[in-house]
Formats: C-alpha cells, sequence, structure tokens
C-alpha cells in the first residue's frame, strides 16, 4: 500500500518532520566534517644545536723511527703524527662482527671513531698485515683535556 495515499493525522506529520529534521542535521553534520580541515597537533623536539667546530692541529715528531725489513735492510723514517681536538665527546663504541681471519698473519684493527668533515665518522674493523714481522698495533684513541678532547692516531710499532 502506498503511504501517501493514508490519511496523515497530526501526530504523524509531527514525527515525519522530526525524523526528517533529525536526518537532515546528521547529514550536515556528517559532511561539515567532510569539508572542513581536522585541527594539527603535530608536536615535534627543536632542531638540535650545530655540532660544535673542531680544531685541528698537526704536529711533525722529529725523532727518527729505526725498522729493520724482512730483507735484513735498515730503513729510518720520521714518522708524521696529526692530533685532532674537538669539543664534542666521541659517540660510544660500536659493536662490529669480526670476520674470520685471512690468515694466522693478519691483525684485527678494531673500529674507531674520527672527525671528519667537521663531524664524528665510524671507521669500521678489518684485518691488515703488521708492515713487519713483531710489529704490534697501538690502537687510536680519544682523551679528555680539560673540555675538549683529543685524538690520537693509531699506529705500528
Amino acid at each position: 500500500m502506498n503511504p501517501s495515499l493514508l490519511p496523515s493525522s497530526p501526530t504523524t506529520t509531527r514525527t515525519t518532520r522530526s525524523v526528517a529534521l533529525a536526518l537532515a542535521g546528521t547529514v550536515l553534520v556528517l559532511l561539515a566534517g567532510c569539508v572542513s580541515e581536522p585541527d594539527s597537533h603535530v608536536v615535534s623536539a627543536p632542531p638540535p644545536p650545530p655540532p660544535t667546530r673542531a680544531v685541528t692541529t698537526t704536529t711533525t715528531t722529529t725523532s727518527p723511527a729505526t725498522v729493520v725489513t724482512t730483507n735484513g735492510s735498515v730503513i729510518t723514517a720520521t714518522p708524521v703524527v696529526s692530533t685532532t681536538v674537538v669539543t664534542q665527546a666521541p659517540p660510544a663504541l660500536q659493536q662490529e662482527v669480526v670476520l674470520a681471519q685471512p690468515s694466522s698473519s693478519h691483525v684485527w684493527i678494531a673500529g674507531y671513531w674520527t672527525w671528519r668533515n667537521e663531524r664524528y665518522e665510524w671507521m669500521a674493523g678489518h684485518w691488515e698485515l703488521p708492515p713487519h714481522s713483531g710489529a704490534t698495533w697501538v690502537a687510536p684513541r680519544w682523551e679528555q683535556d680539560g673540555s675538549a678532547y683529543r685524538f690520537y692516531e693509531g699506529y705500528w710499532t
């Protein structure tokens, strides 16, 4: 049966209008939510301060080093030692996986932090052949020097 052919009462008309108004209000609320942009509540930390610039000093030592090669010849050389002073503490050492030793003559040189291009850079550990028999590796290191940190290069003795 067609509902428009039924006799309507004032109560039915009010109910129909109330339902129609409620539906129209709901549609407006839904559409209003789609048209407007949501409030943005993005919270971020301020950018970190720029790193403190380093002062690099290169020093040449004059004490000659004597090396006896495997064929018996004696070489005297003056090593050049470079030191870097940085006012920013070095990061903690990274964990490394030590790869298989290529030969019994190879020595593991552990990774370390160095200062390059105005920032710390990690130098990965690797296997290396000593320059002569009996040579030992003195690892590079950072030492606190007042409010700064001084880097000493690694070397073979």
